[in-house]
């Protein structure tokens, strides 16, 4: 598996993914529109050429706000979430990013125990968040985002 900035050749797979997983998905032209601007990272996970799952966010002064994470169902319990979400705190900072914050659904528990697992925790509860189904969101922040442990040993190497 391999971890890279998505380009715009993984568009059309992106947005199958997103359209396959999402009730209300974002359009291939959604990422088309903020692919290359510079407040924005994607980053795509992929087998050879096929894609594995993606996350994107969107930064602002020291923040990033996580807008999508996918995997596909065929990797998923393969740690491909893992890996991408791990990279991306990397690439944060890297970017002098502090702070990252996310909403999930409250039903999604394997992604909030990912996220509990890479530093995040629950700081509040958006009501009425999600649209088909209707659902509330956890708001979840991970800060610091330096690398901590072991990953901060390997990263400094």
């Amino acid at each position: 598996m391999t971890i890279r900035e998505m380009s715009a050749s993984d568009i059309d797979a992106v947005a199958a993914l997103e359209a396959e997983i999402f009730s209300m998905p974002w359009s291939a032209r959604g990422f088309a529109d903020t692919l290359y601007r510079e407040d924005v990272l994607f980053l795509v996970a992929c087998d050879g050429e096929k894609l594995l799952g993606y996350v994107g966010v969107y930064c602002t002064a020291d923040e990033g706000e996580i807008t999508n994470v996918a995997v596909v169902q065929s990797a998923r319990r393969r740690g491909v979430g893992r890996a991408l979400i791990g990279e991306l705190i990397h690439a944060l900072a890297d970017r002098e990013i502090f702070r990252i914050v996310l909403e999930v659904r409250a039903s999604n528990e394997p992604a909030i125990r990912l996220y509990e697992q890479e530093g995040f925790a629950v700081v509040g509860t958006r009501k009425n968040f999600y649209e088909k189904p209707t659902e509330d969101a956890y708001v979840m922040v991970r800060e610091p985002i330096v690398p901590t442990g072991a990953a901060a040993a390997l990263s400094l190497q």
